[in-house]
């Protein structure tokens, strides 16, 4: 081959390298480089996490949204990241999808992509709280997360170690669940033992943005942020919707701040554990995603709050079917509500 012709071969091949090196292995291409940096020089924007799609729809379709003109939303590492405006401030809304995991990487990628100054996370939940009802609205100043444990082995109790817990690695601190205490039992049958024993609940290990690298520390119970939480005692006496067509609620819906709400990967339709995690950790909105995000920004020092409105009493209701697929539409809406007021206190502020 003419020498020639070799070196054009090799500049074609060298620019090839930097341009699939820039599109692919999760790289950021130079493209969407170029829109994050157009949309970072708007400022500081509120992030806006939310769910699922349903519990999203309401909001987008909401009059006081205003999408982007220049660029309304960027799509990423399979999220869809909505630019736009509510109630004049500059918002930032991603869907995450179900569960804790998807909830804390698509979290953690808004903070990452862009300038966000705070973080907003609704949706439904279940309620765990029977002073409540469904349609209710709640600002949980403490989130944590339960599906972290530590499955004793049988024969052990509370007075035996754990295992690993003389590395630090886990705790007796926060308390255990006893499955010989929820065995069903009748009157011809004794209470007998249980195989399955005990589990601990653990903290999750976090890594701050301002500590040392790969040096842990310990979080349980998350404070939502102080200003939002107080500002959010202004959200105490709003108008939200009580009835779905026919179907209305015993009384009207309110928004109210409570002291805990937790989060795991479970669909909760179970009394019997609803009623241990009221007990146990005076608990009120149970979710799947919410700890996750409070986790993600305890760590990056974002100021983070959620509100989730109760969808149903936790395997409360009927035998048959959970009050969810009737009331889900309604809490959906009434979170929006509170979450749009929420977004009108901050911009008065």
């Amino acid at each position: 081959m003419p020498g020639k012709m070799r070196q054009v071969m090799f500049g074609f091949v060298i620019l090839v390298v930097i341009l699939v090196s820039t599109t692919v292995d999760g790289a950021v291409s130079r493209s969407i480089m170029k829109q994050i940096n157009e949309i970072n020089k708007e400022g500081h924007y509120l992030g806006i996490v939310v769910p699922n799609a349903f519990e999203m729809d309401p909001l987008l379709q909401s009059p006081s949204f205003m999408a982007d003109k220049r660029i309304p939303y960027l799509d990423f590492s399979g999220r869809r990241f909505r630019i736009g405006r509510i109630k004049n401030g500059k918002v930032i809304i991603v869907m995450t999808g179900l569960s804790m995991l998807n909830a804390g990487i698509s979290t953690q990628l808004m903070l990452s992509l862009f300038k966000v100054k705070g973080v907003l996370h609704y949706g439904i939940a279940g309620n765990a709280n029977p002073k409540l009802q469904i349609g209710d609205v709640t600002i949980p100043q403490y989130w944590a997360h339960t599906g972290l444990w530590n499955w004793q082995r049988y024969g052990d109790g509370p007075d035996d170690e754990l295992a690993l817990e003389s590395n630090g690695d886990y705790t007796r601190k926060i308390g255990y669940l006893k499955f010989y205490d929820f065995n069903n039992v009748t009157e011809r049958a004794e209470k007998g033992d249980n195989l399955l024993n005990s589990v601990w609940f653990q903290p999750e290990e976090i890594f701050k943005i301002d500590g040392v690298p790969e040096v842990r520390q310990h979080a349980f119970w998350i404070p939502v942020n102080s200003h939002f939480f107080s500002l959010s005692r202004s959200l105490e006496g709003i108008k939200l919707e009580g009835c779905v067509n026919s179907t209305c609620l015993p009384r009207k819906p309110i928004a109210t701040r409570v002291k805990r709400g937790i989060s795991a990967n479970v669909f909760l339709d179970n009394r019997a554990y609803r009623e241990f995690l009221n007990s146990k950790f005076n608990a009120t909105a149970v979710d799947m995603e919410s700890a996750a995000v409070a986790l993600i920004c305890l760590q990056q020092k974002i100021p983070f709050i959620a509100i989730r409105a109760l969808s149903d009493l936790a395997g409360g209701g009927s035998s048959t079917s959970n009050e969810a697929a009737v009331f889900a539409s309604l809490a959906s809406q009434n979170a929006v509500t509170v979450v749009l007021k929420f977004i009108a206190l901050l911009a008065s502020k």
